[in-house]
């Protein structure tokens, strides 16, 4: 093998959020098990891998240093690194496409991948709710991989996004958080059911919620949250007779005593809280304030944020258990209602 060779097959995607090293790592792993690498081929140097992946020396060593700790390289002082370990598969590798990070989403992350266990491959990519980028990075991908796991929430094009979808070969798509309506074909998902769960959860809440007189749901025009959310809420104020209203921007929406809201984006409750406690209404008592997504912190914000959310450790655990079972069925994710000081 001619050492510039070793090039035309190992590449860093900058636009990946997996680290660079792991990519490297990975790669090197990927040539060797499609026989681009052989036993005992020398590697380049750290110094030469750095300039022609323009990637740190740091990033280049930690890599090298991956690999020989899990036993695929070893190095000689004078001579550099070689391929010391062939005999090894990876069975899976996977295409993840996260639409954002969060507290919730990295429950989902970590679940996800405690549950597919060693000997797999995880490319993570996050697009932040723009279709665009969703687009080029699913264009773009060079790497053939087992599966394909997606959460599909954008502010604008999810209209397109199926179109994009659909070239994904059925057989290693999994949907997750949400299936888009136009996808053909049979494939895997773990799934809310937004309508039904808000409806659902204020159904149980409906006890704590009777002493206000308006329900108010916090939805910004911008925003990635689907609209069956408000499906939801609306059939659910219907059927109980509650005054209620759509709030598209916390910051300037008046707030009166007997009122509660309902929230969904993380920055909406910081604001609705300091303005709540800068008015000296009682939480709880004066105002109600329910907001989407359990986090570790609303269990003990103000003695307790009560919260309406999916599993976010079954959701990640039941995609992963998919892959896993060579599964395509739909599975629905639980949904819960934590009822807790702030109703």
């Amino acid at each position: 093998m001619k050492k510039n060779s070793f090039f035309d097959f190992i590449h860093v995607d900058e636009y990946s959020a997996t680290p660079k090293y792991l990519q490297l790592s990975s790669a090197i792993i990927k040539a060797i098990e499609q026989g681009n690498l052989t036993q005992d081929n020398l590697l380049p140097s750290i110094n030469e891998l750095s300039y022609r992946l323009e990637i740190s020396r740091d990033t280049a060593e930690k890599g090298y240093k991956y690999l020989k700790n899990v036993g695929v390289i070893n190095s000689v002082p004078g001579k550099g690194y070689y391929i010391t370990n062939v005999d090894f598969k990876q069975k899976l590798k996977i295409f993840l496409l996260f639409n954002k990070l969060s507290a919730h989403k990295k429950i989902v992350y970590d679940t996800f991948i405690a549950a597919l266990g060693e000997d797999v491959s995880v490319d993570f990519y996050v697009y932040n709710n723009d279709f665009r980028l969703f687009k080029r990075l699913l264009t773009n991908k060079k790497e053939d991989y087992s599966h394909y796991v997606i959460i599909p929430h954008f502010y604008h094009g999810e209209d397109y996004a199926r179109d994009i979808i659909n070239t994904i070969p059925k057989e290693k798509l999994i949907l997750l958080d949400k299936k888009i309506h136009g996808v053909d074909g049979e494939y895997a998902a773990v799934y809310e059911n937004f309508e039904k769960n808000i409806y659902d959860a204020l159904e149980q809440a409906r006890k704590e919620l009777s002493k206000y007189h308006t329900l108010k749901i916090i939805f910004p025009k911008r925003s990635y949250f689907p609209k069956e959310i408000l499906d939801g809420f609306h059939r659910f104020c219907q059927q109980y007779a509650f005054s209620h209203e759509v709030v598209n921007d916390i910051n300037v929406e008046p707030i009166n005593q007997g009122e509660a809201f309902i929230n969904l984006m993380e920055a909406d409750l910081v604001v609705l809280l300091e303005r709540l406690i800068s008015m000296d209404l009682k939480i709880g008592k004066d105002v109600g304030v329910i907001s989407y997504n359990e986090t570790p912190l609303k269990k003990i914000l103000l003695n307790g944020i009560t919260t309406i959310s999916t599993d976010f450790r079954f959701m990640g655990t039941a995609a992963a258990n998919l892959i896993l079972d060579n599964s395509r069925r739909h599975i629905e994710v639980p949904f819960y209602y934590t009822k807790r000081a702030s109703v």
